[in-house]
């Protein structure tokens, strides 16, 4: 870290005065930043990050604040193997969930032509390809679930028969999910990423941006353990999704099951094969 904080404080013209651990995490190493300047900083680093991985947060970071939606911390700093980004810390408002509910659906209204982004980037550690598409059911199928489903075969994660259902279910996912724009997402939303700011407001951190599916956002947030209600009430009461949107989850959430039997392993195997057989059969 004494390395780090030399370089840090070239980017920032400032001592550092102070610095400690912050947890949470399960990827990156993360640090509160006291500046002789008077300023506080969060500081998310990595022994041995891919290659352009803070970038690609960092833009991600910056397109979802250009929609002046929702808020989303300021990006201070970015290198290699660091990301410096303002400091939030506050207590949840008693609208908080309310106010998310509506801010979400207002960030989901911004759309484009095609499916994808402007640049590859990462969902956790794992690669996310962001090819431009016009596709929604071939984004999707392409460049998410088969995506993951490769990494997981080569690797030994799942079987033959695993990727099979897998393609089957990815060739025929406008059976179950309905036409829908393409709308830009935080993209890997749960509850560990939905943070407070200072007087209380929905902030958004460590995204996996790009234009896709608005229920694909709202199906991750139910993933491990669904919002409290008035969350969706507000969403909804501002979207046009329509209110079954949860019957659709288990097929978005694939994507996410899958990845995290990519990063964590086979305990999340039972998930991705319960999904495949309820929709793929045998």
């Amino acid at each position: 870290m004494e390395r780090l904080s030399t370089r840090i404080e070239q980017h920032l013209n400032s001592p550092i005065t102070d610095q400690q651990p912050v947890g949470g995490g399960s990827i990156n190493d993360a640090w509160r930043l006291e500046l002789a300047d008077g300023r506080t900083l969060f500081l998310k680093t990595h022994s041995r990050p891919p290659r352009d991985f803070f970038a690609a947060e960092s833009e991600g970071l910056k397109a979802l604040a250009a929609t002046r939606t929702i808020r989303i911390p300021e990006v201070i700093a970015q290198d290699e193997d660091f990301l410096l980004l303002e400091w939030m810390d506050g207590r949840e408002a008693t609208d908080y969930w309310q106010t998310f509910g509506e801010q979400l659906a207002r960030l989901h209204s911004h759309h484009a032509e095609h499916f994808g982004f402007e640049r590859d980037n990462f969902c956790g550690l794992t690669p996310q390809p962001n090819p431009w598409m016009r596709d929604g059911f071939a984004f999707f199928a392409e460049a998410r679930l088969l995506h993951q489903g490769q990494m997981a075969r080569d690797a030994g994660k799942l079987e033959k028969g695993d990727i099979r259902r897998l393609e089957q279910l990815a060739a025929r996912l406008d059976r179950w999910i309905p036409e829908q724009p393409a709308s830009l997402i935080h993209g890997d939303l749960w509850g560990g990423n939905a943070h407070c700011g200072p007087s209380g407001e929905p902030v958004l951190i460590d995204p996996a941006t790009h234009y896709g599916w608005a229920e694909a956002e709202l199906a991750m947030t139910a993933l491990f353990g669904r919002f409290p209600q008035a969350f969706y009430d507000a969403y909804l009461a501002h979207s046009d999704v329509p209110a079954d949107w949860e019957s659709r989850a288990p097929l978005y959430n694939l994507y996410h099951e899958l990845n995290h039997l990519n990063l964590f392993g086979g305990a999340y195997a039972q998930g991705v094969r319960r999904t495949l057989k309820r929709y793929a059969g045998d």
